[in-house]
C-alpha cells in the first residue's frame, strides 16, 4: 500500500504527522505546566490573604465596634482585588473559575482543556468569637489564560510556519528529483519503441544525471545497432533481389526459347502427323502442357521479379496486379485507390510495395475466405502508406504473420518502415508505411 503511494504524497505524509505530533505534544506540555505556573504564580497572593485575615481578626478584638470596623475594611477592599469578603448569608464560596473576567479573546475549549488548580484560600473572621464571615482569595485569571493562549497560538504558528517552508523546501526538492526521474522514463519509453533519436535531458542529483547519461549511452549504442541491423537486412533484400534477378533472367533466356522450342516442334509435328490419330492425341496433348508450363514459368517470372515496374512504372503494375487478381478471383469484389504518384517510386522501394500488396493479395485469395476486399496506396510528403483489407474469417490468435508476411516484415524494415496486422470492425487490415525520402535513395 506504502509503495503504491506518489513520492509527494510518501515525502509530505510523515512530515505532517511529525508537524502534528509536534502540535499535539506542545499542547499537551502547555496544559501540564500551566497548571504548575498557576499554581505557583498566586501561591504568594494566597499566603498574604491568610496572614490580612490574621490581621483583621486581631484588630477586630481591639475595636470597640468591631462591626464598624469590619465594614470599613470590607469597603476599603478594591472591586479588582483578588481578596473579598464573604459573610456567613452570601451562601457557598466561588470558584476559583469565577473570578475569569474579560475573557473573550480566549476561547471555551481552550479554557476547558486547562487544568486549574484549587487556590481557593478561606481564612474566618470571627467577631467576638462569632463566626461572622470568611476572608477568600478568588484571583483573577484571565490574563494569565490570556498568555497561555497567545503561547498556544504562538505555538500553533510556528508548527504552521515551519510545516509551510519545510513543505515548500520539499516540493521543490521532489519536483528537481521527479523531473529528472520523468525525462528519464520518457526517454527509456522512446527507446523502448524504437527511438534513440532525442536525447535524455541531464540533470537532478549526481545518481540521477548518471543514470541519464548511461541511458543516453546506451541509446547511442542501440542506434548504431538498429542502424546496423537495417543496412544489414537492406544489403540482404538487395542480395535477395539480385538473386531473384539473375534467376528469372535465366528462366526467361533458357528455359523460356526452350519451351517456345518444344511448343513449335509441337505443333509442326501435330500438322505433319494429322492423319494418325493416336500420334495427333499425344501431341496435343505435350502442347497442353507445354503451354502450361509456359504460363506456369510466365508467373515464376512475374513472383520472381515483376518486368512491369521497370518498364510501366509501380502504378501501372499494381494495376495489372489487380486486374490480374479479378481474373483469378470473380467471385471476391475488389475496390482499389492506387495513387498516379507511384510511378515516380522505383528501386527497392517500388520492389517492396509491390510485392506487399501481392502478398495481401494472395493470402486474401487463399486463406481469407473473403467476399470482398480493398486496396489503398497513397503518397504523403514524407510517406508512403499502404492498406489492404478483407472481410474474410481473419487470422488465429497468437499467428500474426504467416512466412509470406514475416518475408515482408523484413523488407519494409530495412527500408526503416513498419507493417502491422489486425482485425478491427470484422475487417483484416494489413497496414504498411514507408518513409519515402529515406528509402528512395537506397541502393538497389
Amino acid at each position: 500500500m506504502w509503495q503504491r503511494l506518489p513520492f509527494r504524497t510518501q515525502l509530505f505524509l510523515p512530515l505532517g504527522v511529525s508537524f502534528l505530533a509536534a502540535l499535539i505534544l506542545g499542547g499537551i506540555l502547555l496544559q501540564v505546566f500551566a497548571t504548575v505556573q498557576l499554581a505557583e504564580e498566586n501561591e504568594p497572593a494566597r499566603r498574604s490573604t491568610k496572614s490580612i485575615a490574621v490581621a483583621l481578626n486581631n484588630t477586630l478584638r481591639a475595636s470597640d465596634n468591631p462591626q464598624k470596623t469590619l465594614d470599613a475594611f470590607v469597603r476599603s477592599l478594591d472591586a479588582s482585588s483578588d481578596i473579598r469578603f464573604r459573610s456567613i448569608e452570601s451562601g457557598p464560596a466561588p470558584s476559583p473559575r469565577d473570578g475569569m473576567r474579560g475573557l473573550q479573546a480566549v476561547p471555551q475549549w481552550f479554557i476547558s482543556l486547562l487544568t486549574i488548580p484549587d487556590m481557593e484560600v478561606a481564612s474566618p473572621v470571627v467577631i467576638e468569637g462569632r463566626h461572622v464571615g470568611d476572608l477568600v482569595f478568588v484571583p483573577d485569571l484571565s490574563a494569565d489564560l490570556f498568555e497561555k493562549w497567545i503561547g498556544f497560538l504562538a505555538l500553533t504558528g510556528l508548527v504552521v510556519v515551519l510545516m509551510t517552508i519545510t513543505g515548500t523546501i520539499a516540493y521543490a526538492f521532489a519536483g528537481s528529483a521527479l523531473r529528472p526521474l520523468h525525462d528519464l522514463g520518457e526517454g527509456l519509453t522512446r527507446m523502448r519503441r524504437g527511438d534513440y533519436t532525442a536525447p535524455i535531458p541531464v540533470g537532478g542529483p549526481p545518481e540521477i544525471r548518471q543514470s541519464c547519461e548511461e541511458a543516453n549511452a546506451l541509446a547511442t549504442t542501440l542506434a548504431q545497432l538498429s542502424q546496423d541491423n537495417r543496412d544489414l537486412l537492406h544489403r540482404l533484400v538487395s542480395l535477395q533481389d539480385d538473386e531473384r534477378r539473375d534467376l528469372a533472367r535465366e528462366l526467361h533466356d533458357e528455359l523460356g526459347p526452350l519451351l517456345f522450342s518444344i511448343r513449335a516442334g509441337t505443333i509442326a509435328l501435330i500438322g505433319a502427323s494429322a492423319p494418325v490419330g493416336n500420334l495427333g492425341n499425344s501431341a496435343e496433348d505435350v502442347l497442353q502442357s507445354v503451354e502450361a508450363l509456359q504460363q506456369t514459368n510466365r508467373r515464376i517470372l512475374d513472383r520472381l521479379r515483376p518486368l512491369y515496374i521497370e518498364e510501366l512504372g509501380l502504378e501501372t503494375s499494381v494495376q495489372t496486379l489487380l486486374r490480374n487478381f479479378r481474373k483469378q478471383a470473380p467471385h471476391i469484389g475488389l475496390t482499389a485507390a492506387i495513387d498516379p504518384d507511384l510511378n515516380a517510386i522505383d528501386g527497392p522501394l517500388a520492389q517492396t510495395v509491390y510485392r506487399v500488396i501481392q502478398e495481401a493479395l494472395t493470402n486474401v485469395l487463399r486463406h481469407a475466405g473473403a467476399s470482398n476486399a480493398d486496396v489503398q496506396a497513397t503518397v504523403a510528403s514524407d510517406a508512403l502508406a499502404i492498406e489492404i483489407s478483407d472481410d474474410g474469417g481473419g487470422f488465429a490468435e497468437g499467428n500474426v504473420f504467416g512466412r509470406g508476411l514475416t518475408g515482408m516484415h523484413e523488407r519494409v524494415r530495412a527500408l526503416s518502415g513498419s507493417l502491422s496486422l489486425l482485425r478491427a470492425d470484422d475487417r483484416t487490415y494489413v497496414r504498411c508505411r514507408l518513409p519515402v525520402e529515406v528509402t528512395r535513395d537506397a541502393p538497389a
